[in-house]
């Protein structure tokens, strides 16, 4: 069965069991169908949709069987508000999650606040969404730019330090966001010394790419940092190859994905240095049992192998599960306050949501692309990641008074 085929049928699945039970918990995830982001947007719907199969196969939340409700963003902000607010206010979902644009994530989060309604961040890596655009309503499952660069630089620094950086950056606010956090942790502030250049979002052309990789060429730089995601990513990287950059600098993309890697192809990904809050081999090389597990029904459900958007979008799915049933119910502030401060092992080591910012708190990982027949050893051709190094989540994370400091510059009061 493929994937689409696969998909129809859950979603008839999922619809026949509002007409089987009356009384569902409706749950809307936002995310792009289409779009430059859109093969990241297929991963958190199949991690969904896993979560919401084995939640009902189990008796559902509080005896009621989820129904997963989705929306198109398309990546654009505006819509991903207007699906939320149609999530909420049409079908009663009694919280929606999404993302893969911080943008999105950051409009869609607000609208849902309006309407009393949590909205979880599946794929947004901007400071601000749990920053200075944070709020009571707006809880982030993976890490943010802050602590994806604390652990990048901590591994840069051992291993290229006194070298020169360009930085090729996404116009918008995750990429401004990455940049921001990159240069000040790998101390790489002095634009000129370490120049860049930024290219238009969401509809750079590859002319635009090209152009900034000549700039690149010409600075005689050793670190070419990449903040680009999704298809300006691939873009991108494909010409860094075909100009012979990969042989010549050492490429880190700050936000590393299974989806991005396989796109762009093994053996121009080979060497490539990236963060990431999970990679699938990580629960079988640390030993983690249930993260073994959810890859094992992944890729026997999908025949693919799942990567950071899908295990986002799956955590999510079961940490409100468990918030429900620890509050007894289903009203927001019950369910906000259960998650406050809530610990908990799911596919990896510890992992928390942190009070004041509603940040999960969580390992970050360094890893590194392997050569190509490594990656194709793989029965679903897939091992792309050596895990080169980690750092822990709480000395990864902005401290409560490096919050406040930005907060305040943003004119926001010192709570949520």
């Amino acid at each position: 069965m493929t994937i689409r085929h696969y998909l129809l049928a859950a979603m008839m699945l999922l619809t026949g069991s509002s007409l089987l039970a009356a009384d569902t918990l409706k749950i809307g995830l936002n995310y792009p169908q289409t779009g430059r982001y859109k093969d990241q947007g297929l991963q958190q719907r199949l991690g969904a949709f896993l979560a919401t199969e084995e939640i009902n196969r189990a008796g559902g939340v509080l005896g009621k069987p989820l129904e997963l409700i989705i929306r198109d963003t398309r990546g654009e902000p505006e819509l991903g508000a207007k699906n939320t607010s149609e999530l909420i206010d049409r079908e009663n979902a009694a919280m929606v999650f999404g993302g893969v644009s911080s943008s999105v994530a950051i409009a869609s989060g607000k609208a849902a606040a309006e309407r009393d309604r949590i909205y979880f961040g599946t794929l947004t890596y901007a400071n601000e969404t749990t920053g200075s655009e944070g709020h009571r309503h707006m809880f982030r499952e993976p890490y943010n730019a802050w602590m994806a660069a604390r652990a990048l630089s901590q591994y840069l620094v051992n291993n290229h330090d006194n070298q020169n950086y360009f930085y090729i950056t996404a116009d918008y606010t995750w990429g401004h966001s990455v940049e921001e956090s990159m240069r000040k942790f790998s101390g790489t502030e002095n634009t000129e010394q370490h120049p860049g250049v930024k290219t238009p979002f969401p509809r750079a052309l590859i002319s635009d790419f090209r152009g900034a990789l000549e700039q690149a060429a010409n600075s005689q730089a050793d670190v070419l940092m990449l903040v680009l995601f999704g298809d300006d990513m691939v873009r991108a990287l494909r010409v860094a190859h075909d100009m012979g950059l990969t042989k010549t600098m050492q490429i880190v993309v700050p936000n590393l994905t299974l989806g991005m890697a396989k796109q762009v192809g093994p053996a121009i990904m080979e060497g490539i240095i990236g963060g990431a809050p999970w990679v699938w081999n990580l629960p079988y090389e640390h030993g983690y049992e249930r993260g073994q597990a959810f890859v094992e029904a992944f890729s026997s459900q999908y025949d693919m192998r799942p990567s950071s958007s899908a295990a986002s979008a799956y955590s999510i799915v079961y940490q409100y599960k468990d918030a429900v049933e620890r509050a007894g119910s289903t009203r927001t502030a019950d369910v906000i306050r259960a998650l406050e401060g809530h610990r908990y092992n799911f596919l990896k080591d510890e992992q928390y949501w942190r009070e004041f910012d509603h940040q999960n708190v969580q390992t970050v990982y360094v890893v590194r692309s392997k050569p190509r027949d490594q990656v194709l050893a793989d029965p679903l051709g897939s091992d792309f990641f050596e895990i080169l190094d980690s750092l822990a989540g709480d000395e990864a994370a902005q401290t409560r008074e490096e919050w406040n400091q930005r907060r305040e510059a943003a004119g926001k009061p010192a709570r949520l």
